[in-house]
């Protein structure tokens, strides 16, 4: 059991599988660059679109214009978005004002991805245009927690990819790993699947009391 005094959710992988949706949005800009889709992919996750596509551009690439291109993409295919089992629950049973969404997509991407899986959004959401560095650099976790009006060390932060979970770490927060990425950073903390059997209540004092369901 986990306790805290606010909870903060990445988005895809985290929340939301929107691994189908995202790779053939990116597959493409990929192809318009030509570089290899398998060597391009596994970089972007969990980093902001637009340092992504700075990294991978050939020269003279009008930076602005793809980012637009791939947000207009991704937006329209977040009907596809499909929440990961027991988050729409999980989700509903925390205090609105107790948690935030922390997410490397723009703000209607987030928007469109959540309503698509069916997800409520909390009453605080930072994405990339809030920070001046995103993802592994701390500040958007530490922004969220400013927001929340709490300290680092009583946040738990939810993550699925390396550099959020680097950031959520550097931020001075407790990091749960959903899913199976394994690297040094993921070494000793804690690890669910998904939030089927997952379950949270107020606790004394009003902290949040998190039970996470056993992973073998």
């Amino acid at each position: 059991m986990l306790s805290a005094h606010a909870l903060l959710f990445d988005m895809d992988g985290t929340l939301v599988d929107s691994t189908a949706v995202v790779e053939v949005a990116w597959g493409a800009i990929a192809d318009r660059f030509g570089v290899d889709r398998e060597v391009m992919l596994p970089t972007i996750h969990g980093v902001r679109a637009e340092e992504s596509i700075r990294r991978w551009a050939p020269p003279g690439t009008d930076i602005d214009a793809v980012v637009a291109d791939l947000s207009a993409a991704e937006i329209a295919s977040s009907g596809e978005t499909i929440a990961l089992p027991g988050a729409v629950e999980f989700l509903n049973a925390v205090p609105v004002e107790r948690h935030a969404l922390v997410t490397s997509a723009e703000l209607p991407l987030a928007v469109a991805r959540m309503a698509g899986a069916g997800l409520r959004l909390p009453q605080f959401v930072v994405t990339a245009e809030d920070v001046p560095q995103g993802k592994p650099a701390p500040d958007v976790y530490l922004l969220a927690a400013r927001m929340l009006g709490v300290e680092p060390r009583d946040a738990v932060v939810f993550e699925d990819a390396e550099a959020g979970i680097r950031a959520g770490l550097a931020a001075g927060m407790r990091v749960v790993v959903v899913g199976d990425h394994e690297s040094e950073s993921t070494r000793g903390l804690p690890r669910i699947t998904d939030y089927a059997g997952a379950g949270v209540t107020a606790g004394p004092g009003g902290a949040l009391e998190v039970v996470l369901p056993h992973r073998p």
